[in-house]
């Protein structure tokens, strides 16, 4: 097969990182594309909301456990305290957990306490393990970055939180 196709891209001096050969570096390209589209048509806060809530359905067999308490809503301010740490309680039946949110990471417990698995859910990233000890208590040291949640699996129950911006 010959015609326009082959003089458009001729086969000797074709590099994959441009398509005049010029080296064109494609994930800076990609990146740039992705700061302008930001800045110029960014997405909706309704609209990633609703992404979000969309993305917790993937655990279909799992419970929501509904926030019940957001320290940055329902607390005073201390004052002389810049950066406290976000205090948020999460309850889904009778399964309560706590979590503190610093720029160190989280820390939480699960209660009742007893042998539980927690994962740390960030979007489309892979969802990150923490230990979680005899007490319900797990900590991880990396803060989570944009859209959070977390998924135990305590018993036969599954329970996802609700995603939450750190």
């Amino acid at each position: 097969m010959s015609g326009a196709h082959d003089d458009a891209f001729p086969e000797e001096g074709f590099d994959d990182a441009g398509f005049d050969g010029t080296g064109i570096d494609g994930d800076l390209l990609e990146e740039e594309l992705r700061r302008a589209a930001a800045a110029l048509d960014p997405v909706p806060a309704e609209l990633r909301q609703i992404a979000l809530g969309a993305y917790a359905l993937h655990d279909l067999d799992s419970d929501i456990a509904e926030l019940t308490f957001d320290s940055l809503v329902d607390a005073l301010p201390v004052r002389g305290v810049p950066d406290a740490p976000r205090m948020l309680t999460f309850r889904a039946g009778g399964l309560t957990v706590d979590v503190e949110v610093t720029g160190e990471g989280l820390i939480g417990q699960v209660l009742p306490p007893g042998p539980a698995r927690v994962e740390v859910l960030g979007g489309p990233l892979a969802a990150r393990p923490v230990a979680v000890d005899t007490l319900g208590r797990f900590t991880s040291d990396t803060p989570p970055a944009g859209p959070f949640a977390l998924r135990l699996r305590t018993g036969g129950q599954v329970v996802v939180t609700e995603w939450l911006r750190a």
